[in-house]
């Protein structure tokens, strides 16, 4: 049984900081096709049939990584663990999805579709309309707006408790968005309930993001953002994307201040490392505007 391994491997990970919710996933899932084939160890060849089952290359190499970082753990008390060796299903950078950059209209369309969902009198539009708006002006992650609670907005902004790297920080907040939340939260302290989070649910608890990615996939379609179920379009996280370019987009020219605007940026959003700023950035007719301005003054300055 390797599941009581898996336990301790996933605390002692997590104790540093790390998340690992899709690493469990597939460590939990390893661990049961070991079962079901008698093996109680990490074993090679169970390893390279199991993730040999994914769909493709990258999910493949992606399920093979996950465990040979476990056997790594294992094998330095156990040498009966075998680590894979890498490679066995080639090397994959990971895909970058081209982000939609939503446009001012679209999402004043969206939070309006939002305000008109019923039943009428209920907490429903207010919640949905207050989130997406929430999302646009802060560029936070859902996961990060679906887990505020009441004590979470201060006068300095909102205190972000639960991050992806575990770390809190503060956002502040513009004055518009703050007249926003604090019209959601006379509406939200009327329906009272005992949960202590903003945005919850019909029946009272805290909003799940499976209801709410539903719901927005119901509103994009409604309002011509996204064709039929099953086809790709604009995502919720694209939401943050288009924070991040229209950030940039408003920065001032000059070499240093734009090096100060993009380290400012990447704290805000609550990255780790300013390489991860630089992946939601994506090219506008905007930014292509500014580039060439750019390249011309610097072409100008530089003749004789």
């Amino acid at each position: 049984m390797l599941m009581p391994a898996i336990d301790s491997y996933l605390a002692l990970r997590r104790a540093m900081g790390f998340d690992l919710r899709a690493s469990e996933r597939l460590l939990r899932n390893y661990a049961r096709f070991a079962d079901e084939r008698g093996v109680d160890r990490v074993c090679t060849r169970t390893v390279i049939d199991w993730a040999a089952q994914a769909p493709s290359p990258s999910q493949q190499a992606r399920r093979l990584s996950v465990v040979t970082i476990f056997a790594r753990h294992m094998s330095v008390e156990d040498d009966r663990h075998e680590v894979p060796p890498d490679g066995v299903f080639g090397k994959h950078a990971p895909q970058r999805r081209t982000p939609f950059i939503f446009s001012p209209a679209d999402l004043q369309r969206l939070v309006t579709a939002a305000s008109q969902l019923g039943p009428a009198g209920s907490l429903r539009p207010h919640t949905y309309s207050a989130l997406f708006s929430l999302l646009a002006a802060t560029g936070m992650r859902i996961s990060e707006a679906l887990a505020l609670c009441f004590d979470d907005v201060t006068a300095d902004g909102l205190v972000i408790r639960k991050t992806k790297f575990r770390k809190t920080r503060l956002v502040p907040l513009h004055a518009t968005a703050v007249e926003g939340l604090e019209h959601y939260l006379k509406q939200r302290r009327r329906f009272g309930g005992a949960d202590v989070h903003l945005f919850i649910s019909s029946d009272g608890r805290a909003l799940p993001y499976q209801t709410v990615n539903a719901t927005y996939l119901h509103l994009s379609r409604s309002i011509g953002l996204r064709p039929g179920p099953g086809e790709p379009g604009p995502r919720i996280h694209d939401i943050r994307h288009t924070f991040a370019v229209r950030a940039l987009e408003s920065c001032p020219t000059s070499r240093d201040r734009i090096t100060r605007h993009m380290l400012a940026l990447s704290t805000y959003l609550g990255h780790a490392k300013i390489a991860h700023t630089y992946w939601y950035l994506q090219a506008t007719p905007q930014l292509l505007v500014d580039i060439a301005d750019a390249c011309e003054s610097l072409v100008h300055r530089g003749a004789p």
